[in-house]
């Protein structure tokens, strides 16, 4: 059977999403993404969700290159900013927006919160960007983050769960719900991070970029980067999500917006300075400022944007979850739709990707 996310995990994560801007800010309109042409399917448009964050720098460069408008023709792309995964994933569910890009706990959590119902995801966008940074005053060592204030970016959370795996196998005690026990996890939004940072209310945060890169500039030092604990040095950060009924009803629309992530993937790795420009541009749309170039250039190298959703370890991420107590033993198989994305990889004269054995096939 089945299962879904202790009550005790949803309900922080709701409240998170209540007091978010509604449904995401919608983004301002501009000449590389006003649709040319005839609508694919009939269909008038597309509503795509994503975060103004650099992990989702394939939203970020599609969209101010125009290259993911190009591919879907006359059906115009309406796209929403937003700043927590669990409000995107609202979004999703009630409509507001058919596809979204997205970490891989909010996406655990839609798709087991909806007993498998609510969504599939259909490609990958990125993998690593996370690091903990640490104030190196107060921590020189692994063993002296013990007994620290460390911030995550909220609870429940890719990073969050991260954090908490890694606290685990130092052989330290968290209490999950409250962050108390032998490090102090303080769940702390992104955006309130360095000004923490620099208060000293934390000593440390592990972190999604550029908030890293963004606290390092503040003087802090990387201590570890999460990448090192993976196998190849690749875990998924972000991740294509659909709502199930879209899907069904609009097939080609999805499909052209595979063929416009692929195409904006191999873009960013054929012109990686132009890539990161676009997407600091994008970024300053939405903040109206852009980062400087000492955040944002460590930030871009340490990001990886690939079309694989690398299957595998979404699952081992799940598996960390639970073992921390913040999910109860999810069945993932068909949370994976890879069908589309393995057409348009063929089409690009791409190998194809795998599911790991939980795709709906």
């Amino acid at each position: 059977m089945r299962r879904t996310i202790t009550a005790a995990v949803v309900l922080p994560l709701l409240a998170f999403a209540a007091t978010s801007c509604g449904y995401g800010s919608q983004a301002k309109d501009d000449p590389q993404n006003v649709a040319k042409g005839k609508p694919i399917d009939g269909l008038s448009d597309v509503k795509v969700g994503y975060f103004p964050n650099l992990t989702h720098g394939t939203a970020l460069v599609g969209l101010e290159k125009g290259i993911l408008q190009k591919e879907l023709g006359g059906t115009q792309i309406k796209p929403s900013a937003f700043n927590a995964g669990p409000s995107e994933i609202e979004a999703l569910v009630s409509k507001s927006i058919d596809i979204g890009f997205i970490g891989p706990s909010p996406a655990i959590n839609g798709y087991t919160k909806s007993a498998g119902k609510g969504l599939r995801i259909i490609s990958g966008s990125a993998s690593g960007g996370v690091k903990l940074v640490v104030n190196p005053d107060k921590i020189q060592s692994v063993e002296d983050v013990k007994g620290k204030k460390i911030a995550t970016p909220q609870l429940g959370n890719t990073q969050d769960v991260a954090f908490l795996n890694w606290i685990a196998e130092q052989g330290w005690k968290v209490d999950s719900q409250s962050g108390k026990g032998d490090v102090s996890v303080v769940r702390t939004d992104n955006k309130i991070t360095p000004d923490a940072y620099k208060s000293g209310s934390v000593d440390g945060a592990w972190v999604p970029e550029p908030t890293a890169s963004k606290l390092v500039a503040e003087g802090a030092k990387v201590l570890l980067d999460e990448k090192d604990l993976w196998p190849d040095k690749q875990f998924v950060i972000t991740n294509v999500v659909v709502s199930q009924s879209f899907l069904k009803e609009h097939p080609k629309v999805v499909e052209a917006f595979l063929r416009g992530t692929v195409k904006t993937n191999a873009w960013i790795a054929k012109n990686p300075d132009a890539a990161k420009a676009a997407a600091n541009d994008r970024l300053a749309q939405e903040s109206g400022k852009a980062l400087p170039a000492k955040v944002v250039d460590p930030a871009w190298k340490s990001i990886e944007f690939t079309d694989d959703p690398l299957a595998a370890t979404l699952d081992t991420e799940a598996r960390h979850a639970v073992k921390a107590g913040l999910l109860e033993k999810p069945d993932l198989h068909g949370i994976y739709d890879l069908e589309l994305l393995n057409k348009v990889l063929q089409q690009e004269s791409q190998p194809g990707v795998d599911d790991s054995g939980l795709g709906v096939n």
